[in-house]
């Protein structure tokens, strides 16, 4: 059988990155980031990518593997993950999968849903529709064929409504339908899977610290700027504004906002993608829950002792 992946999620700012390159470095391990973000080429600080340090612990695959304005999806991230997976295991090296990205995760674990694909035609609809009554209207119509999704789904995530209304409209079945039936199938990989959940004042705290010496150093505006200029070229990379962080420097930069208004509102943002990303693993993957404030190597090793060297 497959070797075992040892999977370390949580939210934001838990301290996955630090406990991941501790446990990498005592395994002799390499790590496959399962970022949404952090797969972008030029998006290192405002995606708080594992720095060059921590990069040269062990190694890391799946970052910087896409430009902003490509679409990285669940279906290709598998893809090169397996990808990456098999790479390591040939060379006799354990994975460890780091990441916040549950789908993504999930999909890994366990398989992509049966669901059917894209259809361009069907969204351009929906695009329009959009335009004319807003995505509130949308998530009222999902509500009506699908309520279980509706209430998953924020009345403002349009990709997330899209892609639910899309499933039932090709399939003629529920998304939240074909999500229950999913999460009986049969695994992919065998994984042991670590939660980190600091208590949420000291996850606040990490936040805003973050927040702060993201605007201090001065990278978000570097980076930022560097997005800008490529969109002016490439503007598909639009799409990377919506990435925490950077429409709000950009907002700055435009003076539309101020700086300290622009890290209120980011501080704001990544609090609230801690929250959704924290009930999502808590309701969707098993998980065994630990509790690192720092995380470090006396962590690692308490980890390993409990489920390596037993």
């Amino acid at each position: 059988m497959t070797a075992r992946l040892l999977v370390v999620v949580g939210p934001t700012a838990s301290g996955k990155t630090s406990l991941s390159c501790a446990l990498a470095q005592e395994l002799g391990a390499e790590i496959v980031s399962a970022d949404s973000q952090q797969c972008y080429r030029g998006l290192s600080a405002g995606t708080a990518k594992p720095t060059a340090a921590e990069q040269s612990r062990a190694r890391h695959h799946l970052l910087d593997v896409a430009d902003p304005e490509e679409q990285l999806d669940a279906r290709r991230f598998v893809q090169l993950a397996d990808a990456a997976i098999e790479e390591a295991h040939r060379r006799g090296k354990r994975v460890i999968v780091t990441g916040g990205t549950g789908l993504w995760i999930r999909a890994l674990l366990r398989g992509l849903v049966g669901a059917p694909g894209a259809s361009a035609g069907f969204r351009a609809g929906l695009r329009a529709e959009m335009e004319r009554e807003g995505v509130p209207a949308l998530h009222a119509r999902l509500a009506e064929v699908d309520p279980d999704a509706a209430r998953a789904i924020r009345p403002n995530d349009r990709v997330r409504i899209e892609r639910a209304l899309e499933v039932h409209a090709l399939s003629g079945r529920r998304l939240s339908e074909l999500q229950r039936e999913h999460a009986f199938a049969q695994e992919r990989y065998p994984a042991r899977v670590l939660q980190l959940s600091p208590p949420r004042e000291v996850l606040w705290e990490r936040i805003a610290a973050r927040t702060r010496a993201l605007f201090e150093s001065g990278a978000l505006e570097r980076e930022t700027r560097c997005l800008l200029d490529r969109c002016e070229r490439v503007p598909e990379a639009r799409k990377a504004l919506k990435i925490i962080g950077y429409g709000e420097m950009a907002a700055a930069l435009a003076g539309r906002s101020s700086q300290t208004e622009a890290e209120e509102r980011v501080a704001a943002r990544t609090r609230q993608y801690a929250k959704r990303q924290r009930t999502w693993f808590r309701n969707q993957l098993p998980a065994d829950d630990v509790t690192p404030l720092n995380p470090d190597a006396a962590d690692a090793d308490a980890v390993l002792a409990r489920w390596f060297r037993q």
